[in-house]
């Protein structure tokens, strides 16, 4: 029998002091049942002598000190999980939000899961295809890797996390396949978008969906992502399954973290996120990976809106120094319509070259990335300086760089919201650009590729 308590002796906001507990340890799941029978949940943040700190995940708005009773669980919070989570929707707290049943669990995991031992990972190697070329060609994923995507407010990232979730797959392996999408904070129109997307791709059959809103409570938003990083972890280790996991939006992950450091007191860092942001997000990132003698992976996107199209800003700077690499979206490209909006300059894999070349994609790609990245940002500058001297100050073969500037972003980056190109349609494609170039240019590719693969003038 679990010992009640009715020792609440202070309410902040989603906070309650409970006083004179025993045994009592962090992060311990809590009932609080008030006098009309119906019971909140919240979770230990912190225990100072026979002091518990407690945070309610519903709020503690109609509370009353002297008539609730608070009982400690003894356990953390926890996931039920079997291989019925597939093609389903849950909330951010792991209770089905599709009008399903209740799981019937194969087991209970812990949600903030068990540290990796660095000796036991494996090194990520093997390419995913996303079907998107502004990734695939240029800063391929990597299974076992973690590589967030930068945006900003207004940019389509939520469309492009549909797009990568419906089209991803691992080639050259008949391994099982699944998705694990977690979204934090997002309007009830976002969240009948994903849930809709993925119903009429199909893409559900094989994905688990949690969806926190943006009026649900803050604390529920900090469980959001270890939930599905347990559930991906299940699929992963315990069934063998490759897993890549999308968290979308990490910022208002982090807003909720600010919010509650707020409520407790605690002494602000940077723009007023808590001291310890920086060890919090790599609970989460470091959750991504590949483990030796196992068959399964999680991959990890995680997708974050910087607040002002702010690289500095602490949630993406902290973020970048944690994950290996970054795809940014950029404005300019969305105003001229470009979809996905990737600026492929400042993006970077850093693990492209272990998943790329013969036997994983195609022997010419590492080349036709590299001189494909070497054009592009040669016609940017021509462009920026025919906007400062005029384009007489340009030569011919500037003239032919901007040109490809301009070619690139229409055929190559430019693509539509469901086409899936394959890793060769890419690749031609961008032989076909380069096509446009006079050879003696293309210094970073290999004779023996530019005789096997440049496509011949047209007279």
């Amino acid at each position: 029998m679990l010992k009640e308590y009715r020792s609440v002796s202070e309410l902040v906001g989603p906070l309650m002091i409970v006083e004179h507990v025993e045994g009592v340890t962090y992060d311990e799941l809590v009932e609080i049942e008030l006098n009309d029978g119906s019971v909140r949940r919240g979770q230990v943040l912190e225990v100072d002598g026979d002091k518990a700190l407690v945070q309610i995940f519903e709020g503690s708005s109609g509370l009353n000190l002297t008539d609730v009773r608070v009982r400690f669980l003894g356990r953390g919070i926890e996931l039920p999980v079997s291989m019925d989570i597939l093609g389903r929707v849950f909330d951010g707290l792991g209770q089905p939000r599709d009008n399903g049943p209740k799981i019937i669990p194969e087991k209970r995991l812990d949600i903030n899961g068990l540290p990796l031992n660095p000796y036991a990972r494996n090194y990520p190697s093997e390419f995913i295809q996303t079907g998107i070329s502004t990734i695939d060609g240029l800063n391929t994923l990597v299974r076992g890797q973690k590589l967030p995507i930068f945006s900003g407010s207004g940019l389509p990232h939520n469309r492009l996390a549909a797009q990568i979730a419906r089209q991803a797959k691992v080639l050259g392996t008949d391994s099982k396949f699944a998705i694990v999408f977690a979204a934090m904070g997002i309007t009830f129109e976002e969240a009948d978008f994903f849930i809709n997307d993925f119903r009429k791709t199909g893409a559900i059959e094989r994905s688990v969906l949690f969806m926190n809103l943006a009026d649900d409570p803050a604390i529920e938003r900090i469980a959001t992502p270890r939930m599905a990083l347990t559930a991906a972890e299940y699929l992963a280790y315990d069934k063998g399954m490759h897993v890549l996991v999308i968290l979308t939006d990490m910022t208002n992950y982090a807003e909720a973290l600010r919010e509650i450091s707020a409520a407790r007191k605690e002494v602000p860092g940077r723009r007023g996120y808590p001291g310890y942001l920086y060890t919090d997000l790599a609970t989460i990132y470091e959750r991504a990976g590949r483990i030796r003698g196992q068959e399964g992976s999680i991959t990890q996107i995680p997708i974050l809106s910087m607040p002002e199209d702010d690289t500095t800003h602490p949630i993406p700077d902290l973020t970048g120094y944690i994950t290996e690499g970054q795809i940014m979206l950029d404005r300019a490209l969305h105003r001229k319509g470009i979809y996905p909006p990737v600026d492929v300059l400042p993006s970077l894999s850093r693990l492209k070259d272990k998943g790329i070349g013969e036997g994983k994609t195609r022997e010419d790609h590492a080349d036709v990335l590299n001189q494909l990245y070497a054009a592009y940002a040669r016609g940017k500058e021509a462009k920026e300086l025919a906007a400062i001297l005029g384009e007489a100050a340009l030569t011919e073969t500037d003239k032919l760089f901007a040109d490809f500037a301009d070619r690139f972003e229409e055929k190559f980056i430019n693509q539509g919201e469901y086409e899936d190109r394959s890793i060769v349609e890419t690749l031609e494609i961008g032989w076909e650009l380069m096509a446009t170039l006079p050879r003696v240019e293309l210094k970073r590719v290999r004779d023996e590729y530019l005789e096997k693969y440049l496509p011949a003038k047209e007279e």
